[in-house]
C-alpha cells in the first residue's frame, strides 16, 4: 500500500475511534436509565461498524482498481518494450545479413582475379 493509502487509512480508523468516543461519552452523560443507554450504545457501535465496513469496501474497490491499472499499463509497456528490442534485433540482423553477404561477395570477386 502506498504511503498516502497508509495515511488515509490511519486518518479513517482515528475519525471512527474519536466519532466512537465522542458518540459514547455523550450517551454515558446523557440523563436516561442504564438499559435504555445501553441500548443507544449497541446502536451507536453498530452503525460504526457498518459505517466501517462500507468504506473498507470502497477503499478496497479502490486498491484493487488501481492495481488493475497499474498491473495492465505495466503489462503494455513490458509488451512494448519487447517489440521494440526485436524489431531492432531483426532490423539490425538483417543489416548484417546484407553487409556480410556483400563482403563474401567482394572476397569471392577478388579471389577470382587473382586465379586469372
Amino acid at each position: 500500500m502506498s504511503r498516502k493509502g497508509k495515511n488515509t487509512a490511519g486518518i479513517l480508523a482515528g475519525l471512527l475511534a474519536g466519532a466512537a468516543a465522542g458518540v459514547v461519552l455523550g450517551m454515558l452523560y446523557a440523563p436516561e436509565e442504564g438499559k435504555e443507554t445501553r441500548k443507544k450504545i449497541k446502536t451507536k457501535a453498530n452503525d460504526l461498524k457498518d459505517q466501517a465496513k462500507n468504506k473498507y469496501g470502497e477503499v478496497s474497490e479502490k486498491v484493487k482498481d488501481q492495481y488493475s491499472n497499474i498491473s495492465s499499463t505495466f503489462k503494455e509497456t513490458a509488451n512494448n518494450v519487447a517489440h521494440t528490442v526485436k524489431d531492432g534485433y531483426d532490423k539490425y540482423k538483417d543489416q548484417i545479413v546484407s553487409k556480410t553477404t556483400d563482403v563474401v561477395k567482394d572476397v569471392e570477386a577478388e579471389l577470382n582475379d587473382l586465379k586469372k
